[in-house]
């Protein structure tokens, strides 16, 4: 494995400015043009409950977005948390890492099979977790990402070989 950092950790992956600037902004946008679509032209009035709904719930993803990727995701040599501390997975529950071109997995991001079953959780644009799955990437930058799904991978296949050693 590589040399960690001073306080232990092995990779650090997070959204750029300019990404969570590009993401929130489409967000932002969507729902303040379908407001503004009821309030000048106004259809039937359950479509303009429905679109007064739609566009309040894309306002709301947009906030929910640019306050999740202020965080970023750290991989020490005991698991994956984030910066505010929450632990997302740890390396003994891990299983596998899939992070192929047709896996399930985020955007410049990859999915991990955990042993155990973990509450569901979601961070827009940063990860996402249900049952047994873990899914990093979305905003998340695909260099980042990449080394730290190489970085997991080489800690399994350590784990592995240890233990066909023993």
């Amino acid at each position: 494995m590589t040399t960690p950092y001073e306080d232990g950790v092995l990779a650090v992956a997070g959204a750029s400015t300019g990404r969570r600037m590009l993401a929130c902004g489409v967000l932002y946008s969507l729902g303040a043009l379908v407001i503004y679509l009821v309030l000048v032209e106004p259809p039937a009035l359950i479509l303009v409950i429905l679109m007064l709904a739609l566009g309040a719930a894309v306002l709301f993803l947009a906030e929910r977005l640019r306050q999740a990727t202020r965080v970023e995701i750290t991989l020490r040599a005991d698991g994956l948390t984030d910066s505010n501390g929450q632990v997302l997975a740890r390396m003994d529950d891990i299983v596998s890492i899939d992070r192929g071109a047709f896996a399930f997995k985020p955007s410049n991001g990859f999915t991990l099979k955990l042993i155990s079953k973990q509450p569901r959780r979601w961070a827009p644009g940063l990860w996402w977790r249900f049952g047994r799955f873990l899914g990093v990437g979305g905003a998340v930058s695909a260099g980042q990402a990449k080394f730290m799904a190489e970085q997991i991978a080489l800690a399994l296949a350590q784990r592995a070989a240890k233990a066909s050693a023993e």
